[in-house]
């Protein structure tokens, strides 16, 4: 397998953040190596160099990567918890997560597939429904306060909406599905480090499935939850699996 393959998807920032963290979790690029050029690098994956730029600093955040300057300077993958010489060591965020992630073993991976199939379906299931005013408004208002970027609040609100989107599909059975699944994958999400382009792109999806859902379109909300469901995935298992 290709080092640095092509990214494809819809989810271009997520996969390269999974690509990363994926190459140095397995030890293709060991501790104190230096990833490729970026212009290299963006060209092997296939992504513009904004988005590498951006997944690079992301995994910074998360404890993966450090860059340095001068003439010997790039970006530089380390041990989580160590940083350049001479600079004060820093906890990484990432820590609680991967230890939530290596106790669930097996089952995450069950839920974020279980995930993949329940939560496009519950969204699909809801534009077909003829709602009432006050379920267009609780829609309307979840996606309004999942929008929120204060990290006391965020990850409850977005559980909110999903939670929301699942009763306006009018079955009970799958409703509490999608609270099972939440509260399942609640402590990694919540654990994992803010990343504003993630939040960006997460809530351009939830506004997509939610507009589908009000003009009745089955097909858009389905498909825009399934990329949504498989951006989270992606993003999991690379800093997590």
């Amino acid at each position: 397998m290709p080092l640095w393959r092509p990214v494809r998807g819809g989810n271009a920032f997520e996969i390269t953040v999974s690509r990363l963290a994926q190459a140095i979790r397995l030890g293709l690029v060991g501790e104190g190596d230096r990833l490729p050029p970026e212009r290299e690098l963006a060209e092997q994956l296939q992504v513009s160099r904004v988005t590498l730029r951006e997944a690079i600093r992301a995994l910074r955040e998360a404890g993966f990567l450090e860059s340095r300057r001068g003439r010997t300077g790039g970006t530089f993958v380390v041990t989580p918890g160590t940083v350049e010489k001479g600079r004060r060591p820093t906890r990484p965020r990432h820590g609680g997560a991967a230890e939530l992630a290596r106790r669930m073993g097996d089952a995450l991976h069950d839920a974020l597939d279980f995930r993949r199939v329940l939560e496009p379906g519950a969204a699909g299931l809801a534009a077909t429904r003829t709602l009432a005013a006050v379920d267009r408004q609780r829609l309307v208002a979840s996606l309004t306060a999942s929008r929120d970027r204060d990290p006391a609040t965020r990850r409850v609100a977005d559980s909110r909406l999903h939670l929301a989107i699942a009763a306006a599909s009018g079955s009970p059975s799958l409703a509490a599905a999608v609270a099972d699944v939440q509260l399942t994958l609640d402590g990694l999400l919540a654990s994992i480090p803010v990343i504003k382009k993630n939040l960006d792109h997460s809530d351009l999806q939830h506004t997509r499935v939610v507009d589908a859902i009000l003009a009745g379109d089955a097909a858009a909300a389905r498909a825009t939850m399934e990329e949504h469901c498989d951006g989270t995935a992606v993003l999991l298992r690379g800093l997590l699996g």
